[in-house]
């Protein structure tokens, strides 16, 4: 787990349109991401460092081509 802070909004994807049940994201003071579910905005977070975030970014790329 991470012991940097939460430098920037947290943003959810474009894509969600005006759903609330989706996960945001915002970056960290390391380079790395926190992800929190919407729709409890004040409950708990996941904290990533930034390889963890890459490599999770990268797999899913990857199977969205259809390389995974």
């Amino acid at each position: 787990m991470s012991t940097s802070t939460v430098v920037g909004p947290f943003v959810k994807s474009t894509a969600s349109g005006q759903q609330d049940a989706c996960v945001e994201v915002a970056p960290l003071s390391d380079g790395g991401r926190a992800v929190r579910d919407s729709k409890n905005q004040h409950g708990p977070r996941l904290f990533f460092t930034a390889t963890q975030w890459t490599a999770f970014t990268d797999s899913v790329k990857a199977d969205a081509r259809g390389t995974a």
